[in-house]
């Protein structure tokens, strides 16, 4: 019998295949799905961006989300256990547990910054629905933020409640907890896209819009953007930290990988493009900057809807859309943390998932006071200026720990991995899928990764 038939997960399956789509889209949809993409398409040619992103995905994050999820479900355990045990079936080298290791800490990291900026998110619920932003002006907008983010108690309670609400699912494990979380969720997340993507459609300045994401413009794709295409092509779908390759050891056998994989890739991408159809209306109607990357979504659209009829309503949906899409990828960055610490020292989910939220909120503490009472406090990055706790965080997470998981994880896929175990998971066959998924895992992928890498640490 084979090994991963011998081999059953130790924390449940997901229920479906539908749910497992939802999970992953959800650990994939974040924060930068909601500004990050429609401005970098918008400002590196529209279409032309839109183009060669989608190459960039199906040429590097489909077939590494392959390899993640193939490897997850042939070591059914924690990704560090995963990269373990495959890696003594595959080579006899138990080594590329470092793998694991990298990646479940690496979504540590981000998490303890992510939940700082979710807490924005939730903030601004609330300053929304009570109609903070009503009639407000640019310097009012500013101040609403420099208050938020100057008053440290005020950050922390809403990291803390963050965090809280992250832990609370999880505790639950993965059919109690992920996946009626996600279940609920991702369809919420959706539906408040489409009511707020046909309100951009009648009261914003759509076909502006459309023009600043999709026309194609040549001239200005130059040589970065495909680097920064390249990036966000690798970022988006949560690759590198862990989270994918743990969902993956929940997936029942028969599900098929190549199909869930394509599905969450048009997931994502799907809802990064309406996010844009959404947000740029409403930019371009109020005549405003769109090109504020995080500042977008904190000043200048609560700008926005304090001038709009219903904004009060449409901007409290808005943020709601936001925490929700912060939500369903916190739950994947702190998965694969707690699962290596229910299956290496037997402890119970939920004393699992409160340690690794306590030790996650307590780090998260130096980013809080990033933006306050340590501003000015600096620690060096490779390849950038001296940045704060928060900026060195992201940049160490980021730049360095993903793109080098990824590489890594392509590496161990398409090289170490024998070519009857990847054939047998993925289920497609020797024929000619295979032979190009293949193709991308051993050449393409881990070239244009090293790519992503270099430009990270700021050698290219």
């Amino acid at each position: 019998m084979a090994a991963q038939e011998k081999r059953k997960s130790l924390q449940g399956l997901w229920s479906s295949r539908l749910v497992f789509i939802l999970a992953v889209s959800g650990s994939a949809v974040g924060l930068g799905n909601i500004w990050k993409f429609p401005y970098i398409a918008g400002d590196n040619g529209g279409g032309a961006f839109v183009l060669v992103y989608l190459v960039c995905v199906f040429t590097i994050g489909l077939p590494i989300m392959m390899s993640e999820i193939l490897i997850g479900r042939r070591g059914r355990r924690n990704p560090i256990m995963t990269m373990k045990i495959v890696g003594e079936e595959e080579a006899g080298q138990s080594w590329w547990q470092i793998v694991g290791i990298s990646g479940v800490l690496a979504g540590f990291l981000i998490l303890s910054f992510y939940s700082v900026v979710a807490g924005w998110a939730l903030a601004y619920i609330f300053k929304s629905a009570t109609g903070t932003f009503h009639g407000i002006d640019g310097p009012g907008v500013e101040k609403v933020f420099g208050d938020l983010t100057g008053n440290w108690q005020i950050l922390m309670m809403w990291h803390t409640l963050f965090m809280l609400m992250t832990v609370g699912v999880v505790a639950r494990g993965v059919q109690r907890g992920l996946e009626q979380a996600v279940r609920v969720l991702m369809p919420a997340l959706v539906g408040l896209l489409l009511i707020l993507f046909v309100y951009a459609i009648n009261h914003g300045a759509f076909v502006e819009a459309l023009n600043f994401m999709f026309r194609a413009d040549f001239d200005r794709l130059t040589a970065d953007s495909v680097l920064v295409a390249l990036g966000h092509a690798f970022f988006t779908l949560s690759l590198g930290m862990g989270a994918v390759m743990a969902y993956g050891a929940y997936l029942p056998e028969g599900t098929s990988i190549l199909s869930t994989s394509i599905a969450v890739v048009f997931a994502d991408t799907i809802i990064a493009l309406l996010a844009g159809m959404v947000i740029f209306p409403i930019v371009f109607a109020h005549g405003l900057d769109a090109g504020q990357g995080p500042g977008l979504i904190f000043q200048t659209l609560p700008l926005a809807f304090g001038q709009m009829t219903g904004g009060v309503i449409f901007g409290t949906m808005f943020f709601v859309l936001l925490s929700f899409a912060a939500w369903t990828s916190s739950i994947g960055l702190i998965e694969p943390a707690v699962a290596w610490l229910t299956e290496r020292f037997h402890m119970q989910r939920p004393q699992a998932a409160w340690l690794v939220g306590g030790i996650t909120w307590v780090l998260g503490v130096g980013s809080v006071l990033s933006f306050n009472l340590l501003a000015d406090f600096k620690i060096w990055r490779p390849g950038k200026d001296p940045g704060t706790i928060f900026d060195s965080l992201d940049h160490l997470a980021s730049n360095l720990m993903l793109p080098l998981g990824g590489l890594l994880i392509a590496v161990f896929a398409g090289w170490v991995m024998c070519q009857n175990a990847t054939s047998e998971e993925l289920d497609i066959g020797d024929g000619g899928i295979y032979k190009l998924w293949r193709f991308l895992t051993r050449v393409v992928a881990p070239a244009m990764v090293l790519l992503i890498f270099l430009r990270g640490v700021g050698l290219i």
